[in-house]
């Protein structure tokens, strides 16, 4: 061996070759066997003796109380310690060898006993039952100890009850007999399990020859590929033990949650902290197809729990699906803009084609000029309010839509945004999902009415929309924000409920909050909090975008929605 060669060091614990640990397994097995079946014959042998001490005393309690003299000199004795009943109970009990005989009267006072102090007194157990002419067969404890004892009634000549008879049997002498059968029993078990050992061993030596010896080394070589397999799939997993302590992060989950290995070994809750996420993956929300957002990521997890108490979790990347799904929410929406646009700009068109034909040329002038200013205030309304442009061409476009529901969309005078947004894309999309909402809750309700609020306070932006529709009762205030809540039927091309999930996910994502509650008119009142979604102000910005433009003949008309439910 040369200087530099490595010293294998022997491990203590369980050895290493299947031979071995089959071996030692079916030697623990049979050393549970001959224990399990040694109890089982015990069991049933106490319970045999206890039994036959319990007859036994019956059987000397009812011999005595068949002695006829014994019922008229309990009735005509005091209880003395020389008197008629307890001579009588001595030579009963010295000529059986019992551990006492007690003989009372109906009141349970004690005319016989061992301890002769003990005569004149009440029982210290229950005669209720002997007096009421039952024959009772108990182990129980007394004065004397632990004894196995039988109790009957006392009757006199003319076979009414004046008293009882209680015998015991000391407990000791029938535990004794218990513990003088246990060596031969023991010898039996050890015969049992040599011969176990020895079955034992010529098994294991026939697994020894099918396996070849195999050691574990062998089953580490099959481990390493099944850990290659493991990580070479674009599917994160994540195991847990029963202790809820992560126990397997393959690559894809690693880059998926934005751990590392120093998460192995650590609780799910420590390595990830408070979140949906691990209320998912920890299986405090249960389901299938779970989403859920970490980082900037969309996630679909599935949960399955394992037999020895832990779990796995798979995890499916679904950013890429989420945002193309929202740009087509945006396309939707701007597509439904443009279609109340279309159907109201072609009946304005006919309108004023009738004036011209009826030589209305004045009037038609007139209608001209109402029509352009009106789109025109709207426009200027909601731009002098809110100054991000992607914002207020939304609320714009979503007017339109809403005049054609007959909907009135309204700011309110206190309304005001800078165009400072961290994240105007985020903060369109929860305008976006509640406006829709209100619009749906509202329309068809008389004097239908959405009003969308936003100010901010510090850096911080309140944004909260209000509608005439029924409302949402109290007790679904928080409901409503899970992901597949919906009162609605969902559509053929997909389900619904993933609106109001999507708003609390965004404003929760930020740091902020999203809420719902009554608005003062009645209806629903939607509350979003995000704080720090404000830039500093750093005088003007190089290169920013300009605010929406108005023309002549309409507004704005550019919205972006994704699909929103209650």
């Amino acid at each position: 061996m040369s200087p530099t060669s490595p010293v294998r060091r022997r491990r203590l614990g369980l050895p290493r070759r299947v031979f071995s640990q089959v071996l030692l397994m079916q030697l623990a097995i049979a050393a549970g066997v001959a224990v399990l079946a040694t109890g089982l014959f015990l069991a049933p042998l106490s319970d045999q003796l206890d039994d036959q001490a319990m007859r036994r005393a019956l059987a000397i309690a009812q011999t005595t109380a068949a002695r006829p003299q014994l019922a008229e000199d309990l009735k005509s004795s005091a209880p003395t310690g020389d008197g008629p009943v307890q001579q009588a109970a001595d030579r009963i009990r010295r000529a059986s060898g019992a551990e006492y005989v007690v003989i009372m009267n109906k009141e349970g006072v004690r005319w016989s006993h061992t301890d002769r102090a003990q005569i004149g007194k009440v029982v210290s157990t229950d005669p209720s039952d002997a007096l009421a002419g039952r024959e009772v067969m108990e182990i129980d404890n007394g004065t004397l100890g632990r004894s196995a004892r039988g109790k009957v009634p006392l009757r006199d000549a003319d076979g009414a009850i004046v008293g009882a008879v209680s015998v015991g049997i000391e407990y000791d002498s029938v535990r004794a007999r218990l513990i003088h059968s246990i060596p031969g029993l023991l010898a039996y078990a050890g015969g049992a399990l040599a011969v176990g050992a020895l079955a034992a061993y010529l098994i294991s030596r026939r697994v020894q020859r099918q396996t070849r010896d195999l050691a574990f080394s062998d089953i580490s070589a099959l481990l390493a590929e099944r850990e290659a397999m493991l990580h070479g799939i674009r599917e994160g997993v994540v195991a847990l033990d029963r202790s809820g302590r992560v126990r397997l992060l393959n690559d894809e989950a690693q880059r998926l949650l934005g751990l590392g290995t120093e998460a192995l070994g650590r609780p799910l809750d420590d390595a990830l902290g408070p979140g949906r996420t691990t209320d998912v993956l920890a299986g405090r929300v249960t389901g299938t197809d779970l989403l859920t957002v970490r980082g900037q990521r969309v996630l679909v997890a599935n949960r399955m729990p394992t037999d020895d108490g832990g779990a796995v979790a798979t995890l499916r990347d679904r950013t890429e699906l989420e945002q193309l799904g929202r740009e087509l929410d945006s396309t939707r929406g701007l597509i439904d803009a443009l279609r109340a646009q279309d159907h109201e700009h072609a009946n304005r068109m006919h309108t004023l084609l009738g004036l011209l034909e009826l030589e209305m040329y004045e009037e038609a002038a007139e209608y001209v000029g109402e029509v352009a200013g009106a789109h025109r205030v709207t426009a200027e309304q909601i731009t002098e309010k809110i100054h991000d442009p992607l914002l207020a061409a939304l609320l714009v476009g979503k007017a339109t839509v809403a005049a054609e529901r007959g909907v009135a969309l309204s700011v309110p005078h206190d309304t005001s945004l800078p165009d400072r947004l961290v994240d105007p894309g985020g903060l369109v999309t929860i305008v976006g999902n509640l406006v829709d909402n209100a619009l749906d809750a509202a329309a068809g309700t008389r004097h239908a009415r959405v009003e969308v609020a936003v100010r901010t306070e510090g850096r911080s932006v309140i944004l909260r929309v209000r509608d005439t529709g029924p409302g949402v009762p109290a007790e679904q205030w928080e409901t409503i924000f899970t992901e597949g809540w919906t009162t609605k039927e969902p559509p053929a091309h997909g389900k619904r409920g993933i609106g109001l999930a999507l708003v609390r996910r965004l404003a929760e994502r930020q740091g902020g909050s999203a809420r719902a509650g009554e608005a003062p008119e009645g209806g629903a009142e939607f509350t979003v909090v995000l704080p720090e979604a404000l830039r500093e102000r750093t005088g003007t910005r190089i290169g920013a975008r300009p605010g929406p433009r108005t023309g002549r003949h309409g507004g704005i008309t550019m919205t972006e929605g994704t699909e929103a439910t209650r």
